[in-house]
């Protein structure tokens, strides 16, 4: 099966359609499948839920959908760089499912894992748990979490080989695996493209019998916030 495809528009090809339920990896504007969100942008599709640690920032990342408007509902643990994003909230243009961010990337992890719930402890007492079922372990009071199941998972990666095995450079590896694994479909954005055979097995990150589309491109290392001490 053919994994390699020369663009992000390429890649998405008779993938997207309104109203579809897509999961993002990255960790802030560490990681993020910048490529696939602009070709998503450009194409167009609306009504999205996004399955996110985060909505990046005003004008990149999952940012620039919500600019225009793209996005329907975030599923998402923090979101505090953006704007437009509490624009939207607090008007209520925007739906908002807040998730701590072990319980999200959990969530991701089950559903690719094909596990259809667990119990956490985490969110007991608060918003979180309100509608969740309750459930008593040990004394202890647990809520349930369904596992994350996506349309489409966009994630990027530093390398990956002709068959989809990747790997993640550093702290880029953050939501990336989870994302990815949660998906019925998976397009990875990578850095480069190397020779099939090439990796170490025990390098890979992501075995590519979760991956179906890959491409290479030249991506913006942008960093979120930047603190210098005085001179």
């Amino acid at each position: 099966m053919k994994k390699v495809y020369g663009s992000a528009a390429e890649a998405l090809g008779g993938v997207l359609f309104d109203g579809m339920f897509i999961a993002s990896g990255g960790f802030g504007l560490c990681g993020i499948p910048e490529l696939l969100l602009k070709a998503i942008k450009v194409a167009g599709t609306k009504e999205l839920t996004f399955a996110s640690n985060n909505a990046g920032v005003d004008d990149f990342g999952i940012g620039i959908l919500l600019q225009t408007k793209q996005v329907k509902k975030m599923i998402s643990s923090y979101v505090g760089e953006n704007t437009e994003f509490m624009r939207q909230y607090l008007s209520g243009e925007l739906e908002l499912e807040f998730n701590p961010q072990g319980t999200l990337a959990e969530r991701m992890r089950a559903g690719g894992c094909g596990i259809p719930g667990f119990y956490t402890k985490t969110g007991v007492g608060t918003v979180i748990a309100d509608g969740k079922e309750h459930k008593d372990f040990n004394g202890e009071t647990y809520i349930m979490e369904e596992g994350i199941v996506a349309d489409l998972a966009i994630v990027k990666a530093w390398k990956a080989d002709a068959t989809g095995n990747l790997v993640f450079r550093k702290t880029a590896r953050n939501f990336n695996p989870p994302a990815a694994m949660c998906g019925k479909m998976c397009i990875v954005e990578v850095e480069e493209i190397v020779k099939t055979g090439s990796l170490d097995p025990d390098a890979i990150h992501l075995p590519g019998i979760y991956v179906h589309r890959i491409f290479q491109g030249d991506h913006e290392k942008r960093i979120e916030q930047r603190t210098v001490r005085e001179a």
